[in-house]
């Protein structure tokens, strides 16, 4: 890589493969939890994640590519991680354990779409740009689910 361009597609790709591998896992991650509250939390994500991935598409199209994943050792580490948990975890620690593990990868996945969306920007793709923008809001927002979470009723 040796343009902003070419930057761009690598995330882009990274994040897209990301993004399919969180939906993956997901379901094995809610059914894990014993939280009412933090499975609801987790189900949700799994539909809106489902939606980033369709979004993403558009951010591919826009700059002439198909859409194809590029393996991201951080997102397959991250994942490994929650699974770890989930398999040494019991009782408080479980649920405490696989929310902050969810919480790593919703910040991985905010610092990613906050430079793509910068990175767009400066590429003059306003479509890409205002695309990032909506699902980086999302990714905050999940984050901050997850924050109230851990502070009102996980970790205690």
């Amino acid at each position: 890589m040796q343009s902003l361009s070419e930057l761009f597609e690598h995330t882009l790709r990274d994040v897209y493969f990301a993004e399919n591998e969180i939906a993956k896992s997901l379901p094995k991650v809610s059914k894990a939890v014993k939280s009412a509250e933090l499975k609801k939390a987790l189900d949700a994500h799994l539909d809106e994640t489902k939606g980033q991935i369709e979004t993403l598409k558009k951010v591919f199209k826009t700059i002439n590519v198909k859409p194809a994943g590029e393996k991201c050792d951080a997102a397959e580490g991250l994942l490994k991680e929650a699974d770890g948990i989930i398999d040494e975890g019991k009782g408080v620690a479980l649920d405490a354990g696989v929310l902050a593990a969810c919480q790593a990868v919703e910040h991985y996945e905010i610092a990613r779409y906050g430079s793509l969306r910068e990175w767009a920007k400066v590429l003059g793709n306003e479509e890409a740009h205002v695309l990032l923008s909506e699902i980086l809001d999302q990714e905050k927002a999940a984050n901050n689910v997850l924050t109230n979470l851990a502070v009102s009723k996980i970790n205690h």
